[in-house]
């Protein structure tokens, strides 16, 4: 399924500012991506997927630099995000603030997701990016991990923060002496999914502007703002919800049938709505995912059997869990059990 994803002018302006740092007028960029300088004329000011990645690309090709998207994360704070980010600013923890970014995530881009992997002593930010139909630039992908740590240095007042680890599901790109300057750890290639593990201690610890009346003033406005965005996706995000919770209660799988009654719709109902989204819904897609999310929490808790988790996701022989989660990951569960615990 083609996700029609778009894109908010805070994460443009990023690229482009990047670029322009690194020499590259904007108008340049946007005429090496084949787009007008006054920006296609899409609703609520967000730019398709598609056209963010052709800019990415232009931006790489014009600035030459192949460390461009680390130099662009980096540069990434709460003050790039607008009303999300005086949010941020107030949170109580680093946690809670990246627990609100994956809530108002489409606020920035409804491109990509980001996904919380706790373990006993630390914890794991992925990041999922959801293409369009172009492939996503790998440029962007380092992007968006550089501004996970950037973001984490602004909103803690730690400039010199450190996570424990950072890989990446791609090759590098550029040398390795631009990665260390940029984060500051241990950096991997080539594995299983694309993130940053911070320490839990780290994570919980106080922020210094945390302001829980000023955090819910700007929660509130978060959400405005999101629904003003979400109403096509209402459906999509009640579902992803429900399966959701279905998987951790039970090791049957859920039908569509069972979703339309726990809405209050008839399944045809339910069909025809999903039908009419835009993209439209597919319920085997959402489950897929679902399971996906699932099995990447409960694999990083190195206590459980996998043969169990698999059993409780709805997988009938062990094999078969194996054979999905290698093409979730591109990994056996073992072996990113092991990768994921050796970091």
């Amino acid at each position: 399924m083609t996700l029609q994803a778009t894109v908010s002018l805070d994460w443009v302006n990023t690229v482009l500012t990047a670029a322009e740092r690194l020499g590259a007028p904007r108008a340049a960029v946007l005429a090496a991506a084949g787009i007008a300088p006054a920006g296609p004329p899409t609703a609520q000011q967000r730019w398709h997927i598609d056209q963010v990645t052709r800019l990415w690309r232009a931006a790489v090709h014009c600035t030459q630099d192949p460390g461009f998207g680390l130099k662009a994360g980096a540069q990434v704070g709460p003050g790039s995000f607008a009303v999300l980010g005086d949010a941020l600013r107030a949170s109580a923890t680093l946690r809670e603030a990246v627990a609100l970014v994956q809530k108002y995530q489409r606020l920035i881009s409804d491109g990509a997701r980001l996904q919380t992997i706790a373990g006993t002593e630390s914890s794991w930010v992925v990041y999922h990016p959801r293409q369009g139909t172009l492939a996503f630039s790998p440029h962007q992908i380092e992007a968006v991990l550089a501004a996970v740590v950037s973001f984490a240095r602004r909103v803690t007042a730690k400039p010199r923060l450190r996570p424990l680890q950072v890989q990446f599901n791609q090759p590098a790109l550029g040398p390795l002496a631009g990665y260390q300057a940029v984060f500051r750890c241990p950096v991997e290639f080539d594995q299983a999914f694309s993130g940053v593990r911070f320490d839990n201690a780290l994570l919980d610890a106080p922020l210094p502007q945390a302001d829980a009346q000023q955090a819910s003033l700007h929660h509130r406005q978060a959400a405005a703002r999101l629904a003003e965005l979400s109403t096509p996706d209402a459906l999509a995000q009640e579902l992803r919800r429900w399966i959701a919770a279905q998987l951790q209660q039970q090791g049957q799988l859920p039908a569509r049938e069972q979703a339309a009654q726990a809405l209050g719709l008839s399944p045809r109902t339910l069909a025809r709505r999903m039908a009419a989204a835009a993209p439209p819904l597919d319920f085997s897609t959402l489950l897929d995912e679902a399971r996906r999310d699932a099995a990447l929490q409960a694999v990083a808790d190195t206590e459980r059997p996998l043969a169990e988790i698999g059993q409780s996701l709805g997988f009938a022989e062990p094999s078969t869990f194996w054979r999905a989660f290698k093409r979730w990951t591109g990994v056996t569960p073992g072996e990113w059990r092991g990768r994921s615990a050796s970091g």
